[in-house]
């Protein structure tokens, strides 16, 4: 099956059953998202949403995170991964905004780099949810799904090769969407150790059910399944 073909299928079955996806993560406006982005890395939403409420209480603004040491941001976010760097990122992202952006969030992926914590990822991540430019994040989620449907080439092999691969076949107006798909198709169907093949509805098409499942199943690929997050009907997140 050609590329393009693959493509035409991801985007097809997504738009129809999944129009309108969105993030797990809470927030109200862009402060909140950046924050809770950096909170993410390498952590669940789960987690992350169950923290926001009080860290965001505390400090309401940029310039409250800013003004704020490492040492007293630490406790609201003690349950996150790696919290003694991320209160150091957050202590300094909050001076930056407030210092050289006015206390807003920028909505460049270069200026978003600049803060303390914001790799290409999550700065990926803030221009899409938040200004919704066709920038691509690719979590470990989306580096697992695309590969496993065919839609990048094996010779792929960081994020930034499976960014320019998906952005090259996706049409820019359907980049935002298209990097919630992914995660969330990750996150509750083709999950890392043991991929629920047997509920995909992605299967007819899917390289990695081809060549590594139906072999060893004797079992023809399935069609016409109903994914369990279409319709925006997901369930809570686990992962």
């Amino acid at each position: 099956m050609r590329t393009t073909e693959r493509f035409r299928y991801f985007i097809d079955y997504f738009t129809t059953n999944f129009p309108q996806p969105q993030t797990e993560l809470q927030y109200a406006n862009p402060y909140e998202l950046i924050v809770a982005v950096v909170l993410s890395a390498q952590c669940t939403d789960k987690r992350v949403n169950q923290i926001m409420p009080a860290l965001i209480q505390q400090f309401p603004t940029p310039a409250h995170l800013g003004a704020a040491a490492a040492e007293d941001i630490f406790p609201f976010i003690r349950s996150v991964s790696y919290p003694n760097n991320k209160a150091k990122h957050l202590a300094g992202l909050g001076r930056m905004l407030t210092e050289e952006f006015g206390g807003e969030v920028p909505s460049s992926i270069e200026e978003l780099q600049r803060l303390p914590g914001v790799g290409r990822k999550t700065a990926n991540v803030v221009v899409s949810v938040i200004y919704n430019q066709p920038a691509m994040a690719v979590d470990t989620h989306v580096f697992r799904v695309s590969h496993r449907l065919g839609l990048v080439p094996r010779t792929a092999t960081t994020p930034l090769a499976v960014e320019k691969a998906l952005v090259k076949y996706i049409p820019e107006e359907v980049i935002p969407k298209a990097h919630h798909w992914l995660i969330l198709h990750g996150r509750y169907i083709c999950v890392a150790r043991q991929p629920k093949c047997a509920i995909c509805p992605l299967t007819s098409w899917c390289k990695y059910y081809a060549t590594q499942v139906a072999p060893v199943a004797k079992i023809p690929t399935k069609r016409g399944l109903a994914s369990p997050i279409a319709s925006n009907k997901m369930p809570p997140s686990t992962t």
